[in-house]
């Protein structure tokens, strides 16, 4: 570890370094637990109640497939009693981080359990491609579909439960209750898509997030600007190209981005398709409390909205 790094991990440790979000409680004695992403935060939260103090480490509206992290990440992920990813590849700094913290830190895989899905037939890959087959490249977006959200949220519980032992009854109680709020959300989310007609359940995407959301809700995955579920991959102009191609036969209605994207070629693609670009998705991040989408909850609302205004189907 760079010295500047381990000074600031030393003063940060000596002094019970702790953060807040703004989203949660006031760090107090006990060593916090850190969520990488703001959304794990709010499951954790739900699930901890008042006894724990959780905090987020990626800021607010910062995509965290290229995030790099600070030498005040290295300092709370050192002072954590528990740390919660999503995994499944979505943090691809976590190994180098762990390693700069050094020693054993208790973490917890959110997604752990869930099977990463394949494209379904007909749908638009890499290259232009369409799917026929399973594809090789795993889907990290799991908490896109509010029931893949329940396994969050039960493998938290059984996490905190583990650094907390005490708390066990709460965490179950907490969780319990919380599942029960994913599966109306889960309902409230078919309602709205029902009257859409299924001709206009066509989706695309600035990078492949959407794709188990589209599975729960019949939507078709049919074009998407960056050709991975990372958007640390870079389209080529053919591809770009034959995107635009697809998209006009198809009848596309709009091209979706998520709020902490670059939009540059998502609107390229959309100007030559001659359809809008839709920029106020939120998928990897939430909001502060004076945004949209505070919560988990109110995040998937707000998108299910937003995408069915887009697609003909109401006004959010």
């Amino acid at each position: 570890m760079k010295a500047p790094v381990l000074v600031l991990l030393l003063a940060a440790l000596a002094a019970g370094c702790s953060r807040s979000t703004g989203q949660g409680a006031t760090a107090g004695a006990a060593a916090p637990v850190v969520a990488i992403e703001n959304f794990l935060a709010d499951f954790t939260r739900q699930v901890a109640g008042d006894r724990l103090v959780v905090t987020s480490l990626i800021p607010a509206g910062v995509d965290p497939h290229g995030y790099e992290p600070t030498p005040q990440d290295v300092a709370a992920v050192a002072g954590a009693r528990l740390i919660v990813e999503n995994g499944a590849g979505l943090e691809s700094f976590m190994e180098k981080l762990l390693a700069n913290v050094g020693g054993d830190r208790p973490v917890v895989q959110a997604s752990h359990g869930l099977a990463s899905r394949s494209a379904r037939e007909g749908e638009v890959l890499e290259g232009g491609a369409i799917a026929t087959g399973p594809t090789a490249e795993p889907d990290p977006h799991f908490w896109l579909d509010p029931v893949m959200a329940v396994r969050y949220v039960q493998n938290i519980r059984d996490a905190l439960s583990r650094v907390d032992p005490a708390g066990e009854k709460t965490y179950g109680a907490n969780a319990d209750a919380y599942i029960r709020q994913l599966r109306e959300l889960d309902g409230w989310i078919a309602a709205q898509v029902a009257p859409l007609p299924p001709e206009r359940r066509s989706l695309v995407t600035n990078h492949e997030s959407f794709g188990y959301f589209a599975d729960r809700y019949c939507f078709r995955i049919i074009g998407t600007v960056i050709p991975s579920v990372s958007t640390e991959a870079t389209p080529t102009a053919r591809q770009l190209a034959r995107l635009v191609d697809g998209l006009k036969a198809a009848g596309a209605r709009a091209v979706f981005l998520e709020v902490g994207g670059s939009p540059q070629l998502a609107r390229q693609v959309a100007q030559e398709a001659g359809i809008p670009v839709v920029t106020e998705l939120y998928t990897h991040s939430l909001t502060d409390a004076s945004g949209p989408a505070p919560t988990y909850l109110d995040m998937m609302r707000f998108d299910v909205k937003t995408i069915i205004a887009a697609l003909g189907g109401g006004s959010p």
